[in-house]
């Protein structure tokens, strides 16, 4: 077994060796975390920051969750909502009015948030550079037309979820919704996540490492549908080796490029289990909490070719919401129990070469300290 760090409640041991499970198999390194009413019971970590196991994996090491980070975003909408500033049920065109373009006028806030607004895919940028010129990106999404009438269907919006959330924080507040984040959610909490990432924080990050037998070419994709076929990726292809650039930790493309490890992820997300506060700290009310785990959505997930929950912002699977990230990262709220389980590594697993339930396996096992 490998030696696993951090403290765990005796009640939670069962998290603390099923992340030992997972470094002596599968991972290089990795971290796993549960809070309950906001407070953390397990936070822990072991292995590797890198794929030549030479630097040990520390406990304020980094590392890229890639789609994880859609909590976060997520988590910044509903503290806006909260606060009287965003109504879930306006018209994204009340705070981006050139959005309306192209037939988009009666797509809601709502909409972009249960990724039923018919905007899956980016219909300009083809190459990985493009993502990082914000104007040009939000320009041509408020230009682009929907694939199907907003609110009727589901498909997931992989990358321009951050990029429609974004513009909508930046033209409320004034601050991309990386500087918001920040400002309103890491600060209060101490949580050490970031969206995008400064070159001071550069050190402690763990290098994505590419599944087994694959290469950094390795490329981001929808996953196979049931009958094997894919949809067709009509937008840019990320590689392993782009979300491991210096380019990509200093860009805004808040959808995917988060950086964080399951203390950091698993502290924020508490807030929306624990009614609005952890640590002490209320970011939110009670009842503003409440869009993350009310369903809007139930139906095939046009791009993910699979039956799908959608809250405002999170998947939902049965009493629980959350999600996670290409690669194997994950973040599950039940706000039932009050509990939110985060696990965050660098070895990263391909779902149509090899199964993938690494972060289940630490949910599984932290509930399994609640009876």
């Amino acid at each position: 077994m490998t030696d696993v760090k951090g403290f765990c409640d005796p009640r939670f041991a069962a998290v603390r060796e099923a992340l030992a499970a997972l470094l002596g198999k599968d991972d290089v390194g990795a971290s796993a975390a549960v809070y309950l009413d906001g407070e953390p019971v397990a936070d822990l970590w072991g292995g590797y920051a890198d794929a030549d196991r030479s630097v040990g994996w520390e406990r304020d090491t980094l590392v890229g969750v890639n789609s994880t980070t859609k909590n976060m975003v997520a988590l910044c909408a509903l503290i806006l909502a909260d606060r009287g500033e965003l109504d879930l049920s306006a018209p994204v065109a009340a705070y981006w009015p050139e959005f309306a373009a192209a037939g988009k006028e009666n797509v809601l806030v709502r909409h972009v948030l249960s990724h039923t607004a018919g905007l899956p895919d980016l219909s300009g940028p083809t190459a990985v550079e493009e993502l990082y010129d914000w104007e040009g990106v939000t320009a041509g999404l408020a230009a682009q037309v929907p694939e199907w009438e907003p609110g009727t269907a589901a498909g997931y919006h992989a990358l321009t979820f951050g990029f429609l959330l974004g513009e909508i924080v930046r033209r409320i507040t004034g601050r991309g919704v990386g500087e918001f984040f920040a400002e309103e959610v890491a600060e209060p909490l101490g949580a050490d996540f970031h969206l995008g990432i400064s070159a001071g924080h550069d050190h402690r990050v763990a290098p994505l490492v590419p599944p087994p037998s694959l290469t950094d070419e390795y490329v981001a994709g929808a996953p196979s549908g049931p009958d094997g076929t894919r949809r067709e990726n009509t937008g840019v292809a990320i590689r392993v080796r782009d979300a491991n650039s210096t380019a990509w930790r200093r860009a805004r493309i808040p959808a995917v490029n988060g950086f964080g490890n399951a203390r950091s992820i698993a502290l924020v997300q508490s807030v929306l289990a624990n009614r609005g506060s952890a640590g002490g700290v209320r970011l939110l009310s009670p009842q503003g909490c409440e869009p993350a785990w009310q369903e809007v959505f139930r139906g095939e997930d046009r791009v993910l070719r699979t039956p799908m929950a959608w809250t405002m912002g999170f998947g939902k699977f049965g009493t629980a919401f959350g999600w996670g990230g290409w690669g194997g990262s994950l973040v599950v709220s039940d706000p039932g129990s009050r509990m939110t389980v985060a696990y965050a590594m660098n070895r990263m697993i391909d779902r149509d070469r090899q199964e993938d339930n690494r972060g289940m396996e630490i949910v599984m096992a932290a509930y399994s300290g609640l009876h």
